[in-house]
């Protein structure tokens, strides 16, 4: 039994997800937050308009 809590812990810590790790990596994608904008997949809402892309072009970069 000590065992399986030891391989628990263990396998918790491999796992483990770094600090930071969901930071956009795309060049464009930061650019269009950084603009207060946001990425979407497929069309922008009513009132938003595609501005650029986000994620290496699979996504729209949507603005005001």
């Amino acid at each position: 039994m000590r065992i399986l809590y030891l391989l628990f812990a263990v396998l918790f810590l491999l796992f483990q997800a770094a600090p930071g790790s969901a930071d956009p990596i795309f060049a464009d994608t930061v650019e269009c937050r950084s603009q207060g904008n946001f990425c979407r997949v497929g069309a922008c809402p009513p009132t938003f308009a595609a501005s650029g892309s986000c994620h290496g072009g699979l996504l729209k970069c949507c603005s005001k």
